[in-house]
C-alpha cells in the first residue's frame, strides 16, 4: 500500500492551511507545522522596520526571563537531561546512526540528528523485520492515518535479532493496546 499524498479532508473556512503542501519544511511526525508570524511571537512588519533600540524593551525582557527560567529546572522537577527511571519494561537498540527507544511514554526513533516521537495512542502497529542475510534489523511504526516510519538498526551479530524481538515484544505487550 502506498502512502497517500495530499489531504483527504478540507480545512474549515478561516482555518489556516498547514502541512507539507503549504510548508515545505513540514514532515509529519518529525516537525510541527510552522506557526503563523503573529502566533510565533516574532515582530510584525512594523516592528521589523524599527531599530532594535526603539522596539519595546518589555517584550525582550520577557523573552530573556523565559529563556533563563527554562534553562534552569526547579528543585522539585527532574532535569530533562537526566535519564528517568522507567516504571516498566523498556527496549533500546542503537548503532552508529540510528536509535530506537520504546518505553512507557511511547516509541522514539532517531536517525542522525532527526528525531521522531510517537505516544502509544498515535501508533496503529509496530512491525519488525530481520533479513535472511545481513545484519540490518528493520522496525516500522505504523500510524492510524496509514503512514509508516521505518528505521534500520545494524546489529553487531545476527544473534541480537532474537534478543531485540523478545525485548520489543515485552514492551509492546505491556504498553500497546490494539484497537
Amino acid at each position: 500500500m502506498d502512502q497517500r499524498i495530499g489531504s483527504s479532508s478540507k480545512p474549515e473556512k478561516g482555518e489556516p492551511l498547514t502541512g507539507a503542501g503549504f510548508d515545505p519544511a513540514f514532515i509529519p511526525g518529525l516537525t510541527p507545522p510552522a506557526k503563523p508570524a503573529a502566533e510565533a511571537g516574532s515582530p510584525g512588519p512594523e516592528e521589523e522596520r524599527k531599530p532594535k533600540a526603539e522596539r519595546e524593551p518589555e517584550a525582550e525582557a520577557d523573552t530573556e526571563t523565559e529563556a533563563e527560567a527554562s534553562a534552569e529546572p526547579e528543585a522539585g522537577e527532574p532535569d530533562d537531561g537526566s535519564p528517568e527511571t522507567p516504571d516498566g519494561p523498556a527496549f533500546e537498540a542503537a548503532d552508529r546512526r540510528a536509535r530506537i527507544l520504546a518505553d512507557r511514554t511511547g516509541v522514539h526513533l532517531t536517525l542522525d540528528e532527526e528525531n521522531c516521537e510517537f505516544t502509544w495512542s498515535e501508533i496503529a502497529a509496530v512491525e519488525t523485520e530481520s533479513p535472511r542475510f545481513g545484519k540490518r534489523f528493520t522496525i516500522t511504526v505504523h500510524t492510524p492515518d496509514h503512514r509508516w516510519y521505518p528505521i534500520e538498526i545494524e546489529a553487531k551479530s545476527r544473534s541480537d535479532f532474537k534478543q531485540w524481538e523478545s525485548e520489543l515484544d515485552t514492551v509492546l505487550d505491556a504498553y500497546f493496546e490494539e484497537a
